[in-house]
């Protein structure tokens, strides 16, 4: 298994203001909105992305970071192979991801993903 990519996710109580703040000290405009997340990237340099959420769709939690792999079935072996606490079960979302939630021994949840 291969991580892919990394991107914070933060909790946004004024998407509209959030948004705009990021587009104006750092340039970053969106590269996906579903309205409850929207992830903002700098035009120029696509690695150099951040979520924003008002909440999760489908999980009880609101992650702190989104992981992408290149095989979330094994990161979720993994994942229960080491005793870990899965927050929200592997799911195929209809937004085309296969995600599960898993807390690190710090208590942060993150969202462990692949595409499609």
């Amino acid at each position: 298994m291969r991580v892919e990519r990394v991107v914070p996710d933060l909790v946004s109580q004024s998407m509209e203001e959030a948004k705009h703040f990021y587009d104006a000290v750092f340039g970053f405009q969106p590269v996906m909105d579903h309205g409850w997340i929207v992830t903002l990237s700098d035009p120029r340099n696509s690695s150099s992305q951040i979520s924003l959420m008002t909440h999760d769709e489908t999980a009880p939690v609101v992650p702190e970071v989104s992981i992408q792999v290149d095989d979330v079935d094994a990161a979720y072996a993994a994942a229960l192979q080491a005793g870990s606490e899965i927050v929200h079960p592997l799911t195929d979302e209809p937004w085309g991801v296969r995600r599960f939630f898993v807390r690190d021994p710090d208590g942060h949840v993150l969202n462990v993903l692949s595409h499609g």
